[in-house]
């Protein structure tokens, strides 16, 4: 199950006051590291996002720790997988049964450098030649991105050859009226 939020008008000081006793006291302390309202704001709410979609398997206790690249699993429930996401143009999150990666990304121009550092010499063509290389390039990078966060091992991989493996399907969202693009990499072992 998928969950996006993209309502930025509600990212006040308010917000984020009202959230925070709505959180544990991990999550809230989490939250207050961040310096800026922005990441105060993202982070109570993709967890409160992630409650939601946890409440019809009846999961209360999120308890929540990390894997030595840095990704969160629930402690006491080993069989729900799920993956957060956050840019300047939304949140996202993601729970499924088997491990999941989502990545959400606004628009943004990338650099002729960037393109070849992190693509191959197919995808950078595809981008070039697209009608909106901003939104192409955007849609590579958010699948690269979930199916890293899929594997759980951090920006460790060949850029260029992430897209190559096997063992996930994809699912990529586009909001061109907010312009981010959301990519899923969901696991096809079960």
């Amino acid at each position: 199950m998928i969950s996006i939020f993209d309502d930025m008008a509600q990212v006040t000081e308010a917000e984020v006051q009202r959230m925070l006793p709505l959180v544990d006291d991990q999550r809230r302390g989490e939250a207050l590291h961040y310096k800026h309202l922005f990441g105060q704001f993202a982070c109570l709410k993709s967890w409160l996002m992630l409650q939601e979609l946890l409440k019809p398997l009846g999961i209360n206790d999120m308890k929540m720790e990390r894997n030595i690249h840095g990704k969160p699993f629930l402690v006491h429930h080993p069989e729900v997988y799920f993956n957060l996401s956050h840019c300047k143009s939304g949140i996202a999150v993601v729970i499924d049964f088997s491990p999941v990666g989502i990545d959400i990304e606004s628009f943004r121009h990338s650099s002729l450098a960037l393109i070849n550092r992190t693509m191959n010499p197919a995808e950078a063509e595809w981008i070039r030649h697209s009608a909106d290389p901003v939104e192409a390039f955007t849609q590579y990078w958010t699948k690269k991105e979930a199916v890293v966060k899929l594997r759980g091992t951090g920006i460790t991989d060949d850029l260029h050859r992430v897209l190559d493996g096997e063992g996930y399907r994809l699912e990529t969202y586009i909001n061109r009226g907010k312009r981010y693009a959301v990519s899923v990499a969901f696991s096809q072992i079960q």
